[in-house]
């Protein structure tokens, strides 16, 4: 009972693996990129635990609940329940922060409820979130949106020209109507040529029933201007139909009722401290820290809520979060944050005996925002809870109890357990995870690196944290920007984009998958693939098409039988009349060089690279430079990794772009180390070949030594961060005064550091 025991996993690419993970202990799987790790950790694992939870709810709740594909394997036993924590992002709506996020603002609620002064009432009275506390103005969203009048009027002409720019207000629009058939307007005379009386009755006129409409107009309607008819409709409601049309006549504003606290007045005039709840809001999570520990000679109830708030801020601050203020809308939060974020509410959890699943949580982190994340590991398995992380970087590795390596290689060449056992086995081992974590690359010296002739340069810019910075950026070279999480490296991005629009950017945003899309579709070249079957067999292309006339008639192109079961839920299986292959029959006999549709999809990139010419060669090429060429054509988008996904987008932009400098945002994301290497020396060939320049948002230490140039900006996040640290080449860096990013250098080259010393 002290293991989790998996008997012959056979899922994806796995080789019939046994294993045996240690509860109540840190385990961390390693292996390059498509070597099988996700399909044991998250396809076989993370699947069974999450489909055996499942069955526990009732049919009807079954039916609502994620749906998980049976893994390959012969038998799992001694499965906790589990937590699946993976790399999406808070997709929080404008009502969602910090404080709610993590439950501090509820427990700051429920605290100013007990003692401030005066006494309003309940806790829900400071909930922006409710009629009860939210601000009427902005029905507590702190924003409110200010109609540009010279955007929503074409003063030169009349209403019955279309003076109104905005839907249903234009010529045969109904809305329109509402103004033209009133009786108090010259509907066919310019609206520059009207009174002041007359502009100011027509955009923002009270409610009113006209003395003197026309016919047409409907007995029982009232008059109203149209500013105030467009706020009460469109801006008042969240009303998706015309977002577009709204934003082009609008600009968004602080609230001028509740100045941005989202709240009334009543719950704004009680106070604890002469502090009322927007202020422990806007202010950051270390001074509300101290505030709380000031608030003394309490009853034993109020200590416990105290106490509990100051828990779970610590929890934060032990994560580097303690700039952020709980009134932060967790929209606006970088993926390291957001990471974060998630990671310390588990530390909050009473719950105990868990199995925490985790998907690669160094993405996005600067070396020192590690720190915190390793301490809540530690803390996690101490309360007696098991972790199996999913992770590359060195410094989660090495926290780890026992070590499980795949591969050696990715796709067919992987799936098999190559090392088990302590870190320090994994260092001396002959598995490439232990080559190249003895190897860290090399730090390029100065005199080594191409010197820049020219530069990109931002003078005395300015935007959030980012305050009058001079920064250059040698054109036809890598330079890496490098900062700790939330320190400005994205906002001096925007600010290059906007300067030099030729830019392209790769972000971390996720690829638009489904089922039906593979790596052909998002590269643009399926086409290509259907029309050389076109020519060679004398049949249409749309044939060649399991979204068209080749779909298999049973499943209709999915592969797959979806059985419902009513309230059993649904379960699928394969097609067996295709095979799972997508295609009719008819489409299966027709040929290219020996070879079905269905079988070429079912190639991996580099079986496929030689079968064909133009574009659909060229992509081909393209995805074996940035490591795909494991990957089958037909895999579905939805299969790919976080980092699998990166190179894909990469792949896109050498097969379609034009841009002269391409920025990518941290690229090694889901990377292993020897991926990363092959990462750097594609990008340095890519300079050299199409002479772009190259920006990198970028953590890895790796990448920061062989980079040409380097900015740092820092030192911390937030309010504290914004500044540059260092420009200059990468040899430099760690001559300079300590920073946290010249601490993590210095330590990781710490051997070539003292040769050059």
């Amino acid at each position: 009972m002290d293991y989790i025991s998996i008997k012959d996993a056979t899922t994806h690419n796995l080789k019939h693996i046994d294993l045996k993970i240690p509860k109540h202990k840190i385990s961390v799987f390693t292996g390059v990129s498509g070597s099988g790790k996700s399909s044991l950790v998250f396809s076989t694992l993370a699947a069974e635990s999450q489909r055996q939870i499942n069955k526990t709810y009732s049919s009807y709740i079954q039916q609502l609940l994620p749906k998980f594909e049976t893994p390959d394997v012969a038998s799992i036993k001694n499965l906790p329940f589990s937590i699946v924590v993976n790399q999406k992002q808070l997709n929080g709506n404008i009502r969602s922060t910090v404080g709610t996020y993590s439950e501090i603002y509820t427990g700051l609620r429920l605290l100013f409820s007990r003692i401030a002064k005066p006494f309003i009432g309940y806790s829900m009275k400071y909930s922006f979130n409710n009629p009860e506390g939210m601000c009427p103005e902005c029905q507590g969203i702190g924003r409110t949106h200010k109609v540009k009048i010279e955007k929503l009027v074409s003063f030169e002409k009349s209403l019955n020209q279309g003076a109104i720019n905005f839907p249903t207000f234009q010529p045969g629009g109904w809305r329109l109507m509402r103004y033209t058939e009133s009786g108090f307007f010259d509907s066919n005379l310019p609206l520059e040529s009207w009174s002041k009386d007359k502009l100011e009755l027509l955009l923002h006129g009270k409610e009113q029933k006209p003395k003197n409409p026309t016919a047409k107009w409907h007995k029982t309607a009232k008059y109203v201007g149209i500013i105030p008819r467009i706020e009460s409709t469109f801006l008042q409601k969240e009303n998706t139909q015309y977002k577009t049309n709204i934003k082009e006549i609008t600009q968004t504003i602080i609230c001028p009722y509740c100045h941005g606290s989202r709240l009334n007045q009543q719950a704004l005039s009680a106070k604890i401290m002469d502090t009322n709840i927007a202020a422990c809001c806007s202010t950051s999570l270390n001074n509300l820290h101290h505030w709380l520990k000031k608030i003394t000679n309490v009853s034993a109830n109020i200590s416990i809520i105290t106490e509990d708030l100051i828990t779970k801020i610590r929890n934060l601050q032990t994560v580097g979060l303690g700039y952020l203020s709980l009134n932060r809308e967790t929209a606006t939060l970088s993926g390291g944050e957001a990471q974060r974020l998630k990671l310390a509410n588990y530390l909050n959890s009473p719950l105990n005996d868990i199995l925490y699943i985790f998907d690669e949580p160094s993405t996005g982190l600067h070396p020192h925002d590690l720190e915190g994340i390793k301490r809540i590991f530690i803390e996690l398995r101490n309360k007696g809870n098991t972790l199996a992380i999913v992770d590359h970087d060195p410094e989660i590795i090495k926290i780890a109890d026992q070590i499980f390596n795949l591969g050696e290689l990715a796709g067919e060449k992987g799936g098999l357990l190559t090392y088990q056992g302590s870190v320090q086995g994994l260092l001396s081992s002959d598995t490439l995870t232990g080559k190249y974590l003895r190897d860290k690359g090399h730090l390029i010296p100065s005199n080594e690196v191409k010197k820049a002739s020219s530069f990109y340069n931002l003078e005395n810019v300015s935007k959030f944290n980012i305050k009058n910075l001079c920064v250059r950026f040698p054109k036809k070279a890598l330079t890496v920007i490098t900062g700790v999480a939330g320190s400005g490296k994205s906002t001096l991005i925007d600010i290059f984009k906007e300067k030099y629009s030729n830019t392209a950017i790769l972000n971390q945003r996720p690829v638009h998958s489904s089922r039906r899309s593979n790596v052909l579709t998002y590269l643009g070249v399926f086409d290509s693939l259907r029309h050389f079957f076109s020519k060679s067999t004398g049949k249409s292309a749309s044939i060649f098409s399991f979204n068209g006339k080749g779909a298999c008639p049973v499943c209709k192109g999915t592969g797959v039988i979806k059985l419902d079961l009513a309230y059993m839920g649904d379960t699928s299986e394969i097609c067996e009349a295709c095979g799972g292959t997508r295609y009719s029959k008819k489409t299966l006999s027709l040929k290219y060089r020996g070879h079905s549709i269905a079988d070429v999809l079912n190639l991996s990139v580099n079986q496929a690279e030689n079968l064909f010419q133009g574009e659909l060669n060229i992509a081909l090429k393209n995805l074996a430079k940035v490591d795909l060429g494991y990957i089958k054509l037909g895999q579905s988008l939805d299969t790919f990794s976080g980092g699998e996904l990166q190179r894909v987008k990469l792949a896109k932009f050498l097969s379609q772009s034009n841009s002269n400098t391409l920025v990518l945002d941290e690229p090694t994301s889901g990377s292993h180390e020897a991926n990363i290497q092959s990462l750097i020396d594609l990008l340095k060939n890519l300079i050299k070949d199409k002479e772009i320049t190259i920006l990198v948002i970028e953590h890895n230490l790796r990448v920061m030594g062989q980079a040409d140039w380097l900015i740092d900006i820092g030192p911390l996040a937030g309010k504290n961060g914004g500044k540059v640290q260092f420009q200059g080449y990468p040899s430099e860096i760690i001559k300079q005064k300590s920073n946290l990013t010249v601490q993590a250098l210095q330590a990781y080259f710490s051997e070539e550091c003292d040769k050059n010393h």
